[in-house]
């Protein structure tokens, strides 16, 4: 039997016991704190004894932690015990306490996992909810322990963890992640990534209960027994030159994010701050978890080329965390390929390329990796390049079930292609299960264009129009709309759906009149897209709901609009 990823810390820590495992930069708190591997072996097999006096295998384990190496330390011990991790967070997080609930009461843990200065926090929010029967501290636990731990291998089928989708069209589920699937899945980003062993370094702030920010800072590190050095989220959102400089310490180092964090680093670093900076240093830099929009990678590339950065490090990506979290990437050291479609042959289903700059300007996320991808209709049959449809995913790393839910999960997971032959091509996988991932989406020239979300599709007169379309236009509409903050949907009509969009004011929009932003975005939403906005609602900051990932939550917009929230 196959290794599992988990057993590698245990091999680092007998090849390279001294060798940096995992370092934390505490930026709020002061200071760095490292792990060796010889260190995080013996810490999660201490935890691993603590784990199963108080569980066996399969009894869910909830990670209230925060950012840290204990957070680490709590997913290692408790794949090390073989009980299941739920990754999540320690209470306070702003604006996320209903998924922290929603997820918790999901899961309904034997244990919760926390640290003693988040003790209190959680015991609150613990009366809240229906309370485990255990409460451990990750940081009392003595590492005399682990010299009574028996290693119990895992195997591929063994439930890993559980992890909670961002929930950016429904309620967060618990996909259920196995052993082999985060051995799978880990592979296929090491290979993807060409990372070199003991050499490569992962350089992230992003927080570790999402599926990206745990498989790129946990997990792949294992594979060749490299260094990954974090940070807190909150300290990136501060000074986000934070990420730029760890990222100049060294000569081999990935990273990723959202696209927003690209975004947003290239309008807040200063050009004080740049200086000192090397960035030649990075091999990969990943751009995830939401739609990569062309603008930002231009932005960041054109703010940091003085410092090194090559063009060819933007690395745009697909993932979901029913795939565990990888899915497609261009290729390392390939520059980003950007392409104009039509738009009316767009929504109409066929991507062709625009003969001018107008049209859709859409980011490849480049080619599956140790995977299969097809673009399905809604039949099921698979369709030929060139032709939107469904996204589905076939390979090991995808997920077998969301926790608890059969219905949802046969409907997600248990796909089958309706016909096993395209152009005359007999196709691999065809007998299924696919995983139907709700994106919209199209193959050209071999790579995948991410189109959208179908339920999140504004169909007006039978049209289809993309969400981020409408968006992208109404941000640019006026200087009085804050970027990454627009939610477009549709609500019902009497004849047919009606466009309604909702804007965050941007700081320098404070005073601007709201008559006059609506006026601008009606008319270049107009001019663009041939749509009449039927309401336009300016806000507050804060006000558009976004996901743990920084997407936009457009049915939780939608549902706050029908509610009156927005004002």
């Amino acid at each position: 039997m196959r290794d599992m990823l988990i057993a590698q810390v245990a091999r680092w820590a007998r090849e390279i016991p001294q060798a940096p495992a995992y370092t934390f930069v505490d930026h709020l708190g002061g200071g760095r704190h490292t792990l060796t591997w010889g260190h995080a072996d013996l810490r999660a097999r201490a935890l691993a004894v603590r784990l199963r006096e108080l569980g066996g295998p399969g009894d869910r384990v909830a990670v209230l932690v925060p950012q840290g190496l204990d957070y680490v330390v709590a997913m290692l011990g408790a794949m090390y015990a073989r009980l299941v991790a739920v990754p999540l967070f320690a209470p306070g997080l702003p604006g996320h306490g209903d998924r922290l609930a929603s997820a918790y009461a999901d899961a309904d843990p034997l244990i919760v996992l926390t640290t003693t200065p988040a003790l209190t926090g959680v015991t609150d929010f613990l009366a809240t909810v229906q309370a485990p029967k255990h409460v451990l501290a990750v940081d009392t636990v003595s590492a005399l322990l682990a010299d009574e731990w028996e290693p119990e291998p895992a195997a591929s089928g063994d439930l890993a963890y559980l992890q909670y989708t961002s929930g950016s069209t429904r309620e967060p589920a618990g996909v259920e992640i196995t052993h082999g699937n985060l051995t799978a899945n880990a592979t296929q980003l090491w290979e993807a990534f060409e990372a070199r062993p003991r050499t490569s370094v992962a350089a992230l702030w992003l927080p570790l209960f999402h599926d990206m920010g745990l498989v790129a800072t946990v997990a792949m590190p294992m594979m060749g027994g490299n260094h990954a050095v974090f940070m807190d989220p909150v300290a990136f959102v501060m000074r986000p030159v934070r990420w730029l400089r760890l990222l100049s310490e060294f000569s081999d180092v990935f990273t990723a994010g959202p696209n927003f964090a690209y975004e947003y680093t290239a309008a807040r670093v200063t050009p004080e701050e740049k200086a000192g900076l090397d960035l030649s240093g990075v091999s990969v830099m990943l751009n995830g978890a939401e739609p990569v929009r062309p603008g930002a990678i231009e932005a960041f590339d054109a703010a940091f080329a003085g410092c090194g950065l090559r063009p060819e490090a933007h690395t745009p990506a697909y993932g979901l965390a029913e795939a565990t979290v990888f899915v497609t990437a261009t290729g390392r050291d390939e520059r980003p390929v950007v392409t104009t479609f039509d738009r009316d042959a767009l929504r109409d289903g066929h991507a062709v390329p625009a003969g001018t700059a107008a049209g859709s300007i859409l980011v490849s996320a480049g080619r599956p990796h140790g995977q299969r991808v097809r673009v399905t209709g809604r039949s099921g049959r698979a369709l030929p390049d060139g032709t939107v449809g469904e996204i589905w995913v076939q390979g090991p790393n995808v997920a077998r079930a969301y926790w608890r839910d059969p219905a949802r999960t046969a409907e997600t997971f248990g796909a089958v292609l309706d016909g096993a032959v395209l152009d005359g091509a007999v196709l691999d996988g065809a007998g299924g299960p696919w995983l139907r991932t709700g994106d919209l989406g199209v193959l050209h020239d071999g790579r995948l264009y991410v189109t959208g979300r179908i339920k999140d599709l504004v169909i007006v007169d039978g049209r289809n129009h993309y969400p981020q379309d409408i968006e992208a236009t109404v941000q640019e509409a006026h200087p009085a709309v804050r970027r990454d903050r627009v939610a477009a949907f549709s609500v019902p009509g009497e004849e047919t759906e009606r466009l309604v969009v909702v804007a965050e004011r941007s700081r320098q929009g404070q005073a601007a009149d709201a008559g006059e932003v609506g006026r601008a975005v009606r008319a270049a939403v107009r001019g663009q897209h041939g749509l009449a906005v039927h309401d336009f609602v300016l806000t507050a900051a804060g006000a558009v709901p976004r996901t743990s990932s920084g997407k936009i939550a457009r049915r939780a917009c939608l549902r706050a609009y029908l509610e009156g929230l927005l004002v």
